[in-house]
């Protein structure tokens, strides 16, 4: 039923299968058992260290809104040219052994079939059902970008963004606020450092749970790595971050803008309530974001080594 939800989807945004020569039976022959490879890899993976269900979630989203899901987000720097996963803003992504490791094994079944674009779309959704979130498929057949710059990590949304300001940014790749909003919820998983939320406190931010506040305050008093979690489930796929988020207990003010903006405030309470229409509402829009700017044929690549271009 899952899957038939997302075909749907998927046509009906005029993303016909095929448009990008992606295909849900993309390695049907040419590697079969590629979904049961990515999903055992994953599972022991997350059975050792749940976090990373956030940390491969987000990584995928920073592949994404960079060049589109290239997989140019796992490229390593060098001498010449510093990549996408040194910036700042990437610093702090985790999960590139788990994609490794799928890639080894990949390589080993099917070498020079599957890209690393491919290989994180697919991680990141088992992610989430491991988590306990929706199960929906992607199409498939991405190839692997062959440019990954420092200075392109711009596009990425900054944690000090209102509404607006994220409305407008994902408009620019074809989301609308429903998505952003469906698409923030991955903060159901996860934490930031108090880096990024910290300025919240300096002057304190009206929008924020004075309890809350002492509660920020005091992670931050171990520095500036310190993790606050988004929500009290950080390992779990639920609603509980926009109940957070009603309760004035959001953590960045990227995060608690959705609920004190009128253009979204609705759409907070919605998922708050229904944490099926939640589920929903993300798979679409994750099935969306899979297909931001994919390259195909000469556009692209397969990557041998998901760190440097062949």
């Amino acid at each position: 039923m899952a899957n038939l939800l997302i075909l749907f989807f998927v046509i009906m945004n005029g993303f016909k299968l095929g448009v990008y020569g992606l295909s849900m039976n993309y390695y049907l022959f040419s590697c079969p058992f590629v979904d049961s490879i990515v999903k055992n890899n994953l599972n022991t993976a997350l059975q050792d260290d749940p976090t990373l269900a956030a940390g491969l979630v987000r990584m995928h989203f920073h592949d994404c809104f960079i060049e589109g899901c290239d997989g140019s987000v796992l490229i390593d720097s060098t001498k010449e040219n510093t990549a996408e996963k040194d910036s700042p803003a990437n610093l702090s992504l985790r999960g590139y052994k788990v994609i490794d490791d799928i890639k080894q094994e990949l390589e080993k079944q099917c070498p020079g079939v599957v890209s690393c674009a491919d290989i994180l779309a697919m991680a990141a959704r088992d992610a989430v059902f491991f988590a306990g979130g929706p199960i929906y498929n992607i199409p498939k057949g991405r190839k692997d970008g062959t440019r990954s710059k420092i200075e392109d990590t711009f596009n990425l949304p900054p944690p000090f963004f209102n509404a607006s300001q994220l409305i407008r940014m994902f408009g620019q790749h074809g989301f609308s606020p429903k998505d952003m909003v469906a698409l923030s919820g991955a903060h159901t998983l996860g934490a930031a450092r108090c880096i990024s939320f910290k300025e919240r406190l300096t002057q304190l931010d009206q929008t924020l749970d004075s309890e809350f506040a002492k509660t920020l305050s005091k992670t931050c008093n171990v520095g500036d790595n310190a993790e606050q979690p988004f929500d009290a489930t950080r390992n779990d796929f639920d609603n509980s971050y926009f109940n957070s988020l009603v309760s004035n207990n959001g953590v960045l003010t990227s995060d608690q803008t959705l609920y004190n903006s009128p253009q979204t405030r609705n759409i907070v309470n919605m998922y708050a309530m229904n944490e099926a229409l939640f589920f929903l509402d993300f798979q679409q829009a994750m099935v969306k974001m899979s297909l931001l700017d994919v390259k195909e044929g000469s556009k692209g690549e397969v990557r041998k080594n998901c760190h440097r271009i062949n």
